[in-house]
């Protein structure tokens, strides 16, 4: 099981942290590079359209699961 890691970074101009499993972290990456976004771009996206009551790494960690359902939708 991998460690839950805190990694700050700054987006629209203020710096925040997320806490992530590294699987989850490197996934995050590699859908940044596919979409051809910094990291930080991404993360901004992700926080801006996620619900108020959710808090930022949940909404990360659901942005993961996401992109992968629908990789594995487009595989089937």
């Amino acid at each position: 099981m991998s460690a839950v890691e805190k990694r700050s970074i700054t987006i629209r101009g203020h710096r925040t942290s997320y806490s992530l499993e590294q699987p989850f972290h490197d996934d995050l990456v590699a859908i940044a590079e596919a979409r051809k976004l910094t990291l930080a771009a991404l993360v901004a996206e992700v926080d801006a359209t996620r619900p108020r009551d959710t808090n930022l790494s949940s909404a990360l960690r659901l942005h993961v699961l996401e992109w992968a359902k629908r990789g594995a939708a487009g595989e089937a």
